[in-house]
């Protein structure tokens, strides 16, 4: 198996270093490195010239995270591809462990790790509900997003088949992808703790009910469907309570189109 690794970046010049250093430091090395700088105007580029010859740096227009691992996908060789976040890092074991699960499981053609989440420098215990999902995850993942693309391998045919990460998202992409994919494929939990995801950043932070507005246009791209149509109804209570709260009339209206448009589906789901 050879694999590509993708790293996109927007103004994080320390975090993709140390993303970097950790992907140079498995003990079975990536066939290909690919860091896609989305318009920084840090000194991220500066910062990675000491890679040059060990990664691939692209530059392009600052067009969001989505645009950023499409041009990796696009300029991957291999049909394994592997995706790490510019502020998060790998165990130096997770490719090669990653890699041999897949050799012996050769009908799944994606999987995940388990992650450690560090916040503030301090270490965060996970809940019940952030349990890991593996098998058949579609009806699982609704609610949010289980999957960090960090820990994620994943094979080129499946996203050949169901697209690549939605530009038009701003925020909740993975959650829109791994859905997509989701529906067609199962997925491979390696039980074990291989990836180190990082919050607590500004660029990307946004409050829960916002981040529903993008789960339910993600949610819409699969009705009918009974159940698909009792969690955006969930949601859009949750996101009108919200925008209530907080005033937010640009919320609020999306509120009222998405119902009508849950609406027009009732034909189809009763």
């Amino acid at each position: 198996m050879q694999v590509s690794v993708v790293i996109p970046t927007f103004n994080r010049a320390e975090l993709t270093v140390r993303a970097v250093e950790s992907v140079l430091s498995q003990t079975r090395q990536a066939d290909q490195i690919i860091v896609v700088d989305d318009g920084s105007t840090d000194d991220t580029l500066h910062k990675l010239a000491p890679f040059q010859d060990l990664t691939e740096v692209v530059s392009q227009p600052n067009r969001g995270v989505s645009a950023a691992r499409n041009r990796g996908i696009s300029l991957a060789k291999h049909k394994w591809i592997a995706f790490l976040d510019s502020d998060d890092c790998w165990y130096p074991e997770k490719l090669a462990k990653q890699i041999a699960f897949h050799e012996a499981h050769p009908e799944l053609l994606w999987s995940h790790t388990l992650e450690e989440w560090i916040r503030n420098g301090t270490k965060v215990s996970q809940k019940k509900h952030h349990r890991k999902p593996e098998g058949d995850v579609f009806y699982e993942s609704l609610p949010f997003c289980k999957i960090a693309p960090s820990a994620v391998m994943i094979h080129r045919t499946v996203l050949e088949k169901c697209g690549v990460f939605d530009e038009n998202l701003p925020v909740c992409e993975d959650y829109d992808l791994w859905l997509r994919i989701a529906k067609h494929y199962p997925l491979g939990l390696l039980h074990e703790v291989l990836t180190t995801k990082y919050a607590g950043h500004p660029q990307l932070t946004a409050s829960g009910y916002f981040l529903d507005r993008y789960r339910i246009e993600a949610l819409m791209k699969h009705l009918p469907d009974l159940l698909v149509a009792a969690e955006i109804a969930e949601k859009i209570t949750l996101l009108h309570k919200g925008a209530l709260k907080y005033d937010n009339r640009e919320i609020l209206t999306f509120c009222e189109e998405a119902r009508l448009r849950l609406s027009d589906q009732k034909r189809f789901l009763l």
